[in-house]
């Protein structure tokens, strides 16, 4: 992860992927950040109509809140975080945010320029933040609010990622003669 958010030469791609994985945003959720949706007071991310039209609130890493302050100091947005091509341009959404093909566009040259060979999607980066927090022992039903999931068993599959705490299985051969 470290020379993922380290790779982007822009930075707007940098923040971007800052944001997918510090906050565990879906795609969607991280095109449609809105100035104003960020506290940055109170650290946190108010996640406005994910996935299944529910608002939940993620904390901000002050690192990021210090990227994000220079980021929208640097750009100048007005409405979105992230702006894409101007409305009615080509290529784009409907309106100027940034597009789900400029998202993964950006984690992909990302990964090329960190020679990360792996298949590295955005929901990839948002599996990453479940699995390191899970990891750094946070409890479950926490993580499971943070995602936005609707039911634990959704999350439960984070589960067989994280090394957790416990002990890593072995053989008891290898602690019989250890006595």
């Amino acid at each position: 992860m470290r020379r993922l958010l380290k790779a982007p030469k822009l930075l707007k791609h940098r923040i971007l992927i800052g944001l997918l994985y510090g906050c565990g945003l879906r795609c969607a959720e991280a095109r449609a950040v809105q100035l104003s949706h960020l506290d940055f007071d109170r650290q946190m991310l108010h996640v406005y109509q994910g996935k299944g039209k529910k608002d939940r609130y993620v904390p901000l890493s002050p690192m990021l809140v210090r990227g994000l302050k220079q980021y929208i100091h640097a750009e100048n947005p007005q409405l979105w975080l992230f702006n894409g091509k101007p409305e009615g341009q080509k290529g784009g959404d409907f309106d100027s945010r940034y597009s789900q093909r400029g998202v993964q566009w950006a984690i992909n040259q990302a990964c090329k320029a960190a020679g990360i060979r792996k298949d590295v999607s955005v929901h990839t980066l948002r599996h990453t933040y479940a699995t390191h927090l899970l990891e750094d022992g946070l409890d479950i039903v926490s993580v499971k609010d943070l995602l936005g999931h609707e039911c634990i068993e959704t999350t439960m599959i984070y589960l067989h990622v994280a090394a957790s705490g416990r002990r890593k299985p072995f053989s008891p051969l290898d602690t019989l003669y250890a006595k």
